[in-house]
């Protein structure tokens, strides 16, 4: 696993021993950017459910202005902290440990009290088959924490399809690459009065 291209291009990143995370692999990695590409420059990111960092840290070495990794892992958040010592990344990012659930309840607490800004980009790569991406678009959409012009990318197996539209965002493409597919959700326009 290695960053692709940017400022930390060709670095190496850790990965897990084990099977507890699942890295995106180079090719699903490499496909969510060329999705990504006019959006990511100055965007803020949320990584959500981490793992290894690696696409919040693919995401800054692109031009992003800040990431915030998240994970329940304590072990996943070293790893994403090895990753970012490594890729000499020194500024730009926060952690988030515990629940996802808390920590988007927690988000949006804080944009509606103007102590945290809107996140232009959401990448999801939570554990399979365990139902978590339907509670997280939730909760993002309960917390207001994308932005109106903000996309989310969520990956998940390709045998699972997720409904056209989900909590207010919309999906707006969809790509397979191995097991793995990618859903591209922007929040649904406003209708006029």
């Amino acid at each position: 696993m290695r960053v692709i291209t940017g400022k930390y291009r060709g670095r190496k990143l850790n990965t897990p021993v084990g099977n507890d995370i699942r890295p995106t692999t180079d090719k699903a990695k490499e496909a969510m950017f060329s999705i990504l590409t006019n959006y990511i420059y100055g965007s803020r990111v949320l990584d959500l459910f981490a793992g290894t960092g690696g696409l919040g840290i693919e995401a800054l070495s692109r031009g992003a202005e800040y990431c915030m990794f998240c994970d329940a892992s304590r072990s996943s958040l070293k790893l994403v902290k090895e990753n970012l010592e490594h890729c000499k990344v020194e500024e730009d990012y926060a952690f988030a440990a515990g629940d996802y659930k808390k920590t988007l309840k927690s988000l949006g607490t804080k944009i509606e009290e103007g102590l945290a800004e809107q996140f232009d980009i959401v990448l999801m790569d939570p554990p399979y088959s365990k139902g978590l991406l339907d509670d997280a678009f939730k909760l993002l959409q309960e917390g207001n924490i994308l932005a109106d012009d903000g996309i989310i990318v969520a990956e998940h197996r390709k045998e699972e399809d997720l409904p056209e539209e989900l909590y207010g965002f919309v999906k707006e493409k969809e790509r397979r690459y191995g097991i793995v597919k990618l859903s591209i959700f922007r929040k649904q326009a406003d209708e006029e009065e």
